[in-house]
């Protein structure tokens, strides 16, 4: 029998072990993985405690919940552009590392503003900036540092990884964030998310990244802002890329601003019945990380990537169409389940195939780029599924929000320059640019066939 015992945890252990090529198996990418690992289950509170704090303890209209999200997309349209100007010009691991603290800070500002009295919808618009300000900064550091940790061929590999670690936190962090919300209230579990922030810090603090930032002395600000937009403007891809996520982003955030309304005044869950159902979107999370870079080899990154539009897209109609009731609170969970699955499957492509045809010293500019472009339609998005949701209903909203995501699909899937992508570009040759930040062009084609 102890032999048997002593097999089987063998067996277990076979199978638990990575294998010899695995991305894990590096230590700077495993300690990387690790800060996002943590980051991500306080992500969970704060998705759930801050929209929460406005709806039932502020009692934000639709309207108001528009504007809420709105407030956190304005820094991205406002601060993208020279946001990748600098980063160009710097070290990117300490701004990341620096940003991972103060979002500590503003996230633990709204229950210190409960606890003095001072808490108002006016606090939650400037908290919302203040987080997309730092998103917008720490965030595409973030997004380059991992190019520098991990080789550009395994790009599609590192996102899904990146999305697994948030996928651990998808399936218990909802549940626990609803517990604790249920047993100290939305501005008090802040605390947590804050504390797991300073945590992330540290660990980021102890990874190392070789960075060649090759200043020049005749660098200049807004001609190297333009090189970056041109770089994008004129690459097909990239253009494409833009417009479709973009849109997506459009849909996604006219949906996300009533479903939590839709889920405490039209489904009556409670605040930790909320949490539980957002344990879905870990295990579409956790669908799409295990399957997503097997699909993305199998069909081409293009493909992947409509296919995720898709998928967003049948989750917000059905939800717009669900009946109140227990079938109501199934398709609410199935909904979020569906979208992490399509999110997971659009991001994890858009991102490589973006980093992996951009030369290195553009990467900043270029994120800034990508980011600034994708997010212009989100904020529109958010106030047009507040408005829908308060003169209409809140399944208008949702249903503007599917409808929309399955045309994009089919437009994008009817778009050669997406479609025919069936594997990640080479990047572009920096000797096509005489020296990138002058922004001259050689007469080569702006895109590599595929």
């Amino acid at each position: 029998m102890r032999q048997v015992l002593l097999n089987s945890i063998r067996g277990w252990r076979r199978r638990l072990r990575l294998p010899a090529d695995d991305l894990l198996r590096d230590a700077t990418y495993r300690r990387l993985w690790t800060s996002i690992l943590i980051s991500s289950f306080g992500g969970q509170v704060t998705m759930l405690a801050l929209p929460l704090t406005a709806a039932v303890l502020l009692h934000a209209s639709p309207t108001q919940m528009g504007l809420l999200t709105a407030m956190e997309i304005a820094p991205f349209v406002l601060f993208s552009l020279p946001t990748g100007v600098w980063l160009d010009r710097v070290r990117k691991l300490p701004v990341y590392i620096v940003g991972e603290t103060l979002l500590a800070v503003v996230v633990a500002s709204v229950p210190f503003a409960w606890w003095m009295g001072w808490l108002s919808m006016g606090w939650m618009y400037a908290c919302a900036f203040l987080l997309g300000t730092v998103f917008t900064i720490a965030g595409t550091a973030a997004q380059i540092v991992l190019t520098q940790v991990v080789a550009r061929e395994r790009l599609v590999e590192a996102h899904a990884k990146n999305a697994l670690a948030g996928s651990g936190a998808e399936v218990a962090g909802p549940g626990l964030a609803g517990a604790l919300i249920k047993l100290v209230g939305a501005p008090l579990a802040l605390l947590v998310d804050a504390v797991l922030l300073l945590v992330s810090a540290a660990i980021l603090r102890g990874i190392v990244v070789v960075e060649d930032l090759r200043p020049r002395a005749d660098a200049h600000f807004m001609r190297d802002l333009r090189a970056g937009v041109r770089f994008v403007l004129r690459h097909r891809l990239l253009v494409a890329l833009a417009l479709a996520v973009g849109v997506w982003q459009m849909c996604h955030n006219a949906a996300v601003v009533v479903q939590i309304l839709f889920a405490t005044r039209t489904l009556g869950l409670s605040e930790q019945a909320v949490g539980l159902s957002y344990m879905g979107m870990g295990v579409g999370t956790i669908l799409a990380s295990v399957v997503g870079r097997r699909v993305s080899a199998r069909v081409g990154p293009g493909p992947c990537l409509v296919l995720g539009f898709a998928v967003c897209g049948a989750g917000w109609l059905l939800l717009a169409v669900a009946p109140v009731g227990p079938f109501g609170v199934a398709a609410f969970a199935l909904m979020l389940m569906l979208f992490s699955t399509g999110a997971v499957l659009v991001f994890i492509n858009f991102l490589a195939l973006r980093q992996a045809v951009t030369p290195p010293h553009l990467l900043g500019r270029m994120t800034s780029t990508m980011r600034w472009l994708i997010l212009i339609p989100a904020g529109p998005g958010a106030l047009l599924g507040g408005w829908l949701g308060e003169q209409f209903g809140l399944r208008a909203a949702l249903g503007f929000a599917g409808g929309g995501a399955l045309l994009l699909a089919l437009l994008a899937w009817r778009a050669p320059v997406i479609r025919r992508v069936r594997a990640l570009p080479r990047p572009e040759s920096e000797h096509d640019w005489l020296g990138a930040e002058a922004d001259v062009r050689s007469a080569r084609p702006a895109i590599e066939p595929v």
